[in-house]
């Protein structure tokens, strides 16, 4: 769908010939002599790395449609994790590469939304907090309330995270999903 860059918003995402953007902030800028143009920071669909693009004021542009669907991890296949759309039931092969860093969050039964541009996946949306089972971690003992005091545990997905001393296997937490950082027990 093509527009002009009067018209952008934030979160918008454009189809450049670079590829998928999404904008991050833009600033219209009228000079006292020449062109108005529009200032952005663009970031990359593919690959999350943020540029800074120039536009002329005017300038069409082409905006990219993302169709944003809520998806059920079933389990794993080999390489790829199998995703069932909770609308139409169908399942989805997605590659290990594809999810990025989302992976080490999502366990058996857990929802997602999936970014869809055509039918790839540019994007994936996790609650901002999941609850994971500590697997492994040094035990905790009468005392350990050492303020500020943290050990490493591995989580049920194969994640390790920092946790308080008094934290123990078998527990389970709540770990935050865009910073990786323990939260509370759950």
């Amino acid at each position: 769908m093509a527009f002009s860059t009067s018209d952008l918003r934030n979160g918008m995402t454009l189809d450049l010939p670079e590829g998928l953007f999404t904008v991050v902030e833009f600033q219209h800028v009228k000079p006292g002599k020449g062109g108005a143009f529009v200032r952005t920071k663009l970031r990359n669909a593919r690959t999350k790395a943020v540029v800074e693009r120039t536009f002329r004021a005017g300038e069409p542009l082409e905006q990219a449609m993302i169709d944003k669907r809520e998806m059920q991890y079933l389990y794993r296949d080999g390489q790829d994790y199998v995703f069932m759309d909770n609308v139409s039931y169908d399942q989805i092969h997605v590659s290990e590469s594809s999810l990025a860093d989302v992976a080490s969050y999502l366990k058996e039964g857990d929802s997602a939304v999936m970014q869809m541009h055509e039918s790839e996946i540019v994007g994936v949306d996790l609650p901002a907090a999941v609850e994971l089972t500590v697997t492994e971690t040094e035990p905790g003992f009468q005392g350990d309330r050492v303020s500020g005091g943290r050990k490493p545990a591995t989580l049920e997905t194969g994640l390790v995270v920092q946790v308080p001393l008094f934290v123990n296997p078998g527990e389970r937490i709540k770990v935050d999903t865009r910073t990786g950082e323990y939260l509370t027990r759950a």
